[in-house]
């Protein structure tokens, strides 16, 4: 049997991360015109008594994309199974989940991007024909049996859309880019994660903890677990603004929801190559993060909030990052010369 199909017992953390995750799409905080479209589409199909088109969804680590792939499964009645584009090493590793799948099911293959290409190539009549051709044997006495599959629905994830191959990317029917949330729709979500752990907070601490979040969901249920930690530790029947902000302050994340990685790179940035521009490779040597990482965890975000700039020379601190980190702006440097 694959392993892919062998379930892990799931730590501590992601049976909570399930726990707070929507199960509706009224519990289902922000991104409204992406919701809006995925149910035009969901109810469409359900009137064709059909499968959706298979959907792309990408954007920032912790933002929706699983929550959406399983609101859809719910939407439709149906059941999901989910695997991500590295756990398909070999053909047999994806038949094995196509092969099990019922009519109408929906497939949720994470990080879509990283996905072997071999595999690739059979994805594709599996996404337009709902067919699988599987080649037995080798040399002269090889032969290939086509398997057919239940009409099914593929929902793609990924952080890196440019890395998808445009054969891929084109079979998919409606693709969807999630983007940050506001600073009042992580506040709702706070507050249900809140209510759903059975803590009480008050206002000001709901939004100490949003102003920090990332305005990603992820992040901001992540910090209310551990301020839940803080608030137990101190026998605290309700957290106060106060127990909000001396966890958030122990932890080491700042009033701009930087933790150390973050300004690591923006120091590494200013200290040792004079805020740019610079390129990856070198960034990433200088900070000791992966480039991947850089790109995918703490580039968005600090290009959101104005502290880092992408230029074609390369990567650029801005006078706010310099700022924030107590650093004297490379204008003020300039007028001291």
């Amino acid at each position: 049997m694959s392993s892919i199909i062998r379930e892990k017992p799931k730590k501590d953390d992601e049976v909570l991360d399930s726990a707070l995750r929507p199960n509706s799409w009224a519990e289902y905080v922000g991104q409204d015109k992406i919701k809006e479209n995925i149910r035009i589409i969901i109810t469409a199909a359900k009137q064709r008594n059909q499968s959706p088109d298979h959907l792309l969804f990408y954007g920032n680590s912790g933002l929706g994309k699983t929550t959406l792939a399983y609101l859809v499964a719910n939407e439709m009645g149906k059941k999901i199974r989910s695997t991500s584009g590295p756990a398909l090493e070999r053909a047999g590793d994806l038949a094995a989940i196509l092969t099990n799948l019922a009519e109408g099911d929906v497939l949720f293959l994470d990080e879509i991007h990283r996905i072997n290409k071999t595999i690739e190539e059979y994805l594709y009549p599996a996404m337009e024909d709902y067919k699988l051709n599987l080649v037995l044997g080798k040399g002269p006495m090889a032969r290939t049996m086509e398997l057919k599959l239940p009409k099914f629905t593929l929902i793609g994830a990924t952080t890196r859309p440019g890395l998808l191959s445009a054969p891929l990317r084109n079979r998919f029917g409606a693709t969807f880019q999630l983007n940050f949330y506001s600073k009042e729709d992580v506040k709702k979500i706070i507050e249900r994660s809140g209510n759903l752990l059975k803590i009480k907070m008050e206002p000001e601490a709901i939004t100490a903890i949003a102003e920090r979040s990332r305005f990603t969901p992820r992040v901001a249920n992540r910090l209310v677990k551990r301020v839940r930690d803080f608030a137990q530790v101190q026998n605290a029947e309700i957290i106060t603004k106060e127990i909000a902000e001396h966890a958030l302050d122990s932890l080491e994340v700042d009033l701009m929801g930087l933790e150390p990685s973050d300004r690591s790179i923006l120091r590494a940035l200013i200290e040792k190559f004079n805020g740019g521009p610079v390129g990856l490779q070198s960034l990433s040597a200088a900070a000791m993060e992966e480039e991947d990482t850089i790109l995918d965890v703490y580039e968005p975000y600090l290009m959101q909030c104005g502290l880092l700039e992408r230029t074609p020379k390369g990567r650029v601190a801005t006078n706010l990052a310099y700022e924030h980190l107590g650093f004297k702006t490379k204008k003020n440097q300039n007028q001291l010369i």
